[in-house]
């Protein structure tokens, strides 16, 4: 006859031995706009936490990347979508940060860090056909659509275009800003002659504003790329050259892509999924080992752009880790990633 003892002994035996059916942990996140790459880099992040019983994620979409950072800096949220250029402007107070003072900014620079990285968007030109839009040639005196009222995508359109034909917004050109839900009418009413918008490949946006006609997207002129002014804006935290196949760009009927090669050239927008420092070292390891886990048979099936992304790369010159960026790969984040066989350079430790 069993006794109590051998019966209490079988139950905590059954609950070592079963497998886990709740998350580990409830974790709150940030992003952007649920169809970009931000967006989406967090959902399947929510999704390969629960697959893989990490954390169950509470994610909130649509938000400000700029308080979004603050937040997990201040141990408001736990994880947040993070271009890397808001983290280094936090760190000098300067920009929508200049109100914490620089000693307040570094502080809560130093508690942020990265699990992994990607390509955000890459900022391009591009038009309805039937506008008979030039290219960079032609934004002298026109409207350009280049984004919402405020914010990194506003800020990029203008360099881009600076950078390229020497022109500034009010002064040479007309602008149209209005925020991302707006975007696909804008375009597709015909507010700007031409847009200035970040693209993904294939672009979300782009595509669906191909209903009304099609589009040429135009690449950055090689002199312009290679240029000693374009070069030092990519030394900017966030910012990488990028250089693409146009045949890589996977847009199919209705876009036409204008180039001097076969290449399309943009300035690339780099960031990454961030959290705390605080946060447990098994915990921040677990999430990069189920993001790990998940790459091929969650984030690649999330959306068509998610292949051409960079998530799952090391290398600085595409994760645009070290140099000015501040931020350091989280020490659970660092082992992970060893473990699965990939180098994390010692600068970004």
């Amino acid at each position: 006859m069993l006794n109590k003892f051998t019966i209490s002994l079988f139950g905590i035996v059954a609950m070592l031995s079963a497998p886990a059916v709740l998350a580990q942990a409830n974790l709150t996140a940030e992003t952007a706009s649920p169809g970009s790459a931000p967006g989406v880099s967090i959902i399947a992040l929510s999704e390969v936490a629960a697959k893989y019983n990490v954390a169950n994620m509470q994610v909130s979409t649509g938000q400000t990347l700029t308080n979004s950072v603050q937040n997990v800096a201040e141990g408001k949220s736990d994880i947040a979508a993070a271009p890397f250029v808001l983290p280094f402007l936090m760190s000098k107070a300067v920009g929508p940060y200049a109100k914490l003072g620089k000693e307040k900014g570094a502080e809560l620079t130093a508690n942020l860090a990265v699990l992994y990285t990607y390509r955000i968007a890459c900022q391009g030109l591009y038009a309805y056909d039937s506008a008979n839009f030039p290219g960079y040639d032609g934004i002298k005196g026109s409207t350009i659509f280049n984004g919402p009222p405020r914010g990194a995508a506003l800020t990029n359109a203008r360099d881009l275009v600076r950078i390229v034909t020497g022109l500034e917004e009010k002064k040479d050109y007309t602008a149209v800003q209005v925020n991302w839900g707006q975007a696909v009418k804008t375009i597709q009413d015909g507010s700007g002659d031409a847009n200035v918008l970040p693209m993904s490949f294939p672009d979300g946006r782009l595509t669906a504003a191909l209903s009304s006609g099609d589009m040429t997207v135009f690449s950055m002129p090689i002199a312009a790329y290679e240029s000693d002014t374009f070069q030092k804006f990519t030394k900017r935290p966030g910012t990488v050259a990028v250089t693409l196949p146009i045949t890589e760009m996977g847009f199919s009927g209705g876009v036409t892509v204008k180039s001097e090669d076969d290449n399309f050239r943009c300035p690339g927008t780099v960031g990454g999924d961030i959290v705390n420092v605080s946060m447990d070292f098994d915990l921040a390891k677990a999430l990069t080992k189920a993001f790990l886990d998940g790459l091929d048979s969650v984030y690649m099936k999330k959306a068509p752009f998610m292949s051409n992304s960079w998530h799952g790369e090391t290398d600085i010159a595409v994760t645009d880790m070290c140099g000015l960026n501040p931020l350091k790969y989280h020490p659970g984040s660092v082992a992970a990633w060893e473990e699965a066989g990939y180098s994390i350079p010692d600068c970004a430790k």
